[in-house]
Parts: C-alpha cells; sequence; structure tokens
C-alpha cells in the first residue's frame, strides 16, 4: 500500500529545502507518494500573525548552524544563502503553473540555486537560467505567473494550508494530522 503524505514548502525556507532533500532519499527506498504542496510562506505567517524565525535576529544565527548541522548528518549539500530573505512569490506560482513533467525539475533547480549556490532566485537572469535548464518556455512562465487564476489558486493553496492550522513550512499533512519541520519527516512517515 502507497503512503500518502502532504508536504507544505516555500523555496525561501531552508528546512523546506532540507526535507525535499530528504524526501528524494527516502522515496528511493520506500513506497510513499509525497504530494508537493506551494504555498506562499509570508502570506501564512501573516494569515497566522507570526514572525518567521528566520527574521528574529537572535534566532538566525542559531537557525544556520542548525540547517549546516541537519545537512551534515544527512549527508545534503547546503549553503545559506548571503540573499536570505528574498520574496518567493513569483517562483512559488511558478509551481501552478509550469507542465506537471517539469515540477520535479524546476523544484529540485529552485532549491539548488538557493541553498546550494548561494544564488538570488528573485534575479531575473538566475531564474531565466532556471528556466531554460528545465526547458521552461520563458515567455510563457511570465506571462501565466502574473495570471489572476494563478495568484488565487496560490492564495487558495496558503489559505486551505492555514485553515488546517498549518502556520509553517515544511509541514507533512497525513490523516489531517500536522508534522510541522524537517526533523518531524520520519513521525509523518510512521
Amino acid at each position: 500500500m502507497t503512503k500518502k503524505i502532504e508536504f507544505y514548502y516555500d523555496f525561501i525556507s531552508p528546512y523546506s529545502y532540507i526535507a525535499h532533500k530528504r524526501i528524494s532519499q527516502i522515496i528511493e527506498k520506500k513506497n510513499i507518494n509525497f504530494e508537493y504542496k506551494p504555498i506562499l510562506l509570508g502570506g501564512l505567517h501573516n494569515l497566522a500573525k507570526i514572525t518567521a524565525p528566520g527574521l528574529i535576529k537572535a534566532k538566525i544565527n542559531y537557525l544556520i548552524n542548525d540547517c549546516e548541522l541537519i545537512s551534515k548528518k544527512y549527508k545534503i549539500k547546503f549553503k545559506f544563502n548571503e540573499k536570505f530573505p528574498i520574496n518567493s512569490l513569483s517562483l512559488m506560482r511558478g509551481n501552478i503553473i509550469i507542465p506537471t513533467n517539469k515540477i520535479e525539475l524546476y523544484t529540485n533547480e529552485c532549491f539548488n540555486s538557493y541553498w546550494v549556490n548561494n544564488e538570488d532566485i528573485q534575479n531575473l537572469n538566475v531564474l531565466k537560467n532556471i528556466l531554460k535548464k528545465c526547458e521552461i518556455d520563458e515567455e510563457s512562465f511570465f506571462l501565466n505567473i502574473n495570471n489572476q487564476s494563478t495568484k488565487d489558486k496560490l492564495k487558495k493553496i496558503t489559505n486551505d494550508a492555514f485553515e488546517k492550522k498549518i502556520f509553517g513550512a515544511p509541514t507533512f499533512l497525513v490523516n489531517n494530522k500536522i508534522f510541522w519541520g524537517q526533523d518531524r519527516l520520519d513521525y509523518a512517515i510512521d
């Protein structure tokens, strides 16, 4: 029997990146279907009226060290991005409009560009390079991420996450039970 786990994420979350890489390792060994749910983390935080840990000056050094420690443990390449945080709105909308057969590659390229290569993925030239690697038509991408239906869909996924009591990323949802944080991935699987 295949298990289904919903994975709520945003490219600006270093813990979402780590969870994504761990999911890739897990999929090779277990029969689990991860349903990727792109959200706008800033929008979710606004709905929940909370401040992201990465935006709290007293927590940022801990967050960086923690991500490096976890990445080392799981043999995941990681470099905390010097441009953190960025506005991920266009990138997350991209998850909604690109062809299904390109989503995995696009997700990998965005995460790797930001959390391995230390690139500013909101920079137009960097984003164009990601699209080129994924063989995604630039013109269509930029046109479609600005469609009202695309905006509404990302907003709906984010609002639906909030209605399910999700407040951060990464979050895993299994049988209506929430597991928040990359360190809860094993619990979600169990």
